[in-house]
């Protein structure tokens, strides 16, 4: 393990950042979904983005791809390329999904499929950026900065009124909780959960004051008002866009969106249909750009640090897998050999198909699994990377345990365990907790994780400003 202790140093803080053109062409898998999809339009174009720091003999990577998911042993592979071609080794390369569902698939989880060939050239690509990042590396300055952002992020987890049913396809009961109640808006309560309402951000700079990169902190899912069979970066891909304008930024700018603790999050207002613009794109055009101009407005009053000390703390926790039991394996088992895939769509009996299907690959899953945990420190903020999709409850309490002022998380990071809720939210029910390949940790998984994140965080607390 590498453990770098915290304190301020006397050595130059270096910073280089680049990005890849990683657009698929016409015709890849895209997302990851209940049925495939195709790419018949492409939009704008998608990037593997990385930004290296260098301070001494510490040297951190922060690479964003634009992508719903990889599998861990993926990631692992790449972080393993990542470090033969720059010597930054996997502990400290934090290499996160930002969850933009219009890119590649190369996860195939549920009914959607792996583009094989797609999976084979992304990776090199990713590795590209982190080379030409590091490649080019130049003193810098960096600063820190919030701003509550709360328009954009609902709780996507609903109590409904008696009599709804909100039925679950694998425990055949139904759920405490709905998931996006489509068609049940009159039947609505309220939600369970409050989102997380900060933008946070990190700004790089030269000191001759040419700007170098941006990261972006948001905790709200992809925003899903494009057409099913299109490439576009969504409003991660928007925010980088307008926030270079906005900044009058030169070419070699890379600014990137990461994924906030927003498994429960989303921008679909249910009790308020017409809050937000119809048509295509238009949502994603208003959430990237407001985010953008949040953080354009937020500069002047920012304080730069030249000297910004780096350090990273990595652990691997062994994790148990939730698995069907012999009965609810051969009931599933039963259920999917009666029933063909044809015509999978969002409607009649096909999601129930699709998780008998998930219940039969699980039974053939390892009892257990190592979901990797990480906290970067870059200057005197910290940085969670969460192995899967955590709730907005989660990101709140690592944030609130860590520091309130500068700490943020990042889901989708390093290592794939799915929906990792709360435990309580399980015993709730509701999409995100339905046993899947996508859903499939132990129970407690999320207060594992989360205490060892805060173990992690407190051993880089600084020690001064």
């Amino acid at each position: 393990m590498l453990i770098e202790k915290p304190g301020v140093s006397s050595s130059p803080l270096l910073a280089g950042a680049a990005q890849t053109d990683i657009t698929p062409p016409l015709g890849t898998i895209l997302g990851v979904d209940y049925y495939s999809h195709y790419a018949r339009h492409i939009h704008d174009p998608l990037y593997a983005k990385a930004i290296v720091f260098r301070q001494g003999d510490v040297e951190l990577a922060v690479v964003v791809v634009d992508i719903c998911i990889m599998p861990s042993n993926y990631m692992g592979a790449i972080k393993g390329h990542i470090y033969e071609k720059t010597g930054i080794p996997p502990e400290r390369t934090l290499l996160a999904c930002n969850h933009n569902h219009a890119a590649g698939n190369v996860a195939g989880l549920l009914a959607s499929a792996v583009d094989i060939d797609y999976k084979e050239k992304l990776a090199a690509l990713i590795v590209a950026a982190v080379t030409k990042a590091q490649a080019a590396l130049r003193h810098a300055k960096i600063a820190f900065g919030k701003a509550d952002v709360p328009d954009f992020v609902i709780c996507r987890r609903y109590l409904m009124a008696d009599g709804y049913e909100a039925r679950n396809p694998v425990t055949h009961q139904n759920d405490q909780v709905k998931t996006n109640p489509f068609g049940g808006e009159d039947q609505i309560i309220k939600s369970v959960a409050e989102p997380d309402p900060e933008l946070s951000f990190l700004l790089v700079k030269g000191l001759d004051d040419k700007w170098i990169g941006a990261l972006g902190n948001y905790g709200l899912h992809y925003v899903g008002d494009w057409p099913e069979d299109s490439v576009t970066g969504d409003y991660f891909g928007e925010f980088a866009a307008r926030l270079t304008e906005n900044l009058d930024a030169e070419d070699d700018f890379v600014a990137m969106m990461s994924n906030g603790t927003s498994g429960d999050v989303n921008l679909w207002s249910f009790q308020a249909p017409d809050r937000f613009p119809a048509g295509d794109y238009a949502k994603t055009k208003l959430v990237g750009g407001t985010l953008a101009q949040k953080v354009a407005e937020a500069i002047e009053g920012l304080t730069w640090r030249e000297n910004a000390t780096l350090a990273a703390e990595w652990a691997e926790l062994e994790i148990a897998h939730r698995k069907p039991s012999e009965a609810e394996l051969a009931k599933a088992r039963e259920s999917f050999i009666e029933n063909d895939f044809k015509n999978l769509d969002y409607g009649g009996d096909s999601v129930q198909r699709i998780y008998d299907r998930e219940q039969v690959l699980l039974g053939d899953y390892p009892d257990t699994k190592n979901l990797a945990v990480q906290v970067l420190r870059i200057g005197d903020v910290r940085i969670g990377a969460l192995p899967g999709e955590f709730f907005a409850e989660t990101g709140l309490a690592l944030k609130q345990e860590i520091s309130p002022e500068n700490y943020f998380s990042i889901n989708l990071a390093n290592s794939y365990g799915g929906y990792i809720p709360p435990a309580h939210e399980l015993d709730r029910g509701g999409y995100e907790t339905w046993r899947a390949r996508s859903s499939c940790m132990e129970r407690d998984a999320e207060a594992k994780i989360r205490q060892k994140v805060i173990e992690l965080a407190k051993k880089l607390e600084p020690k001064n400003a």
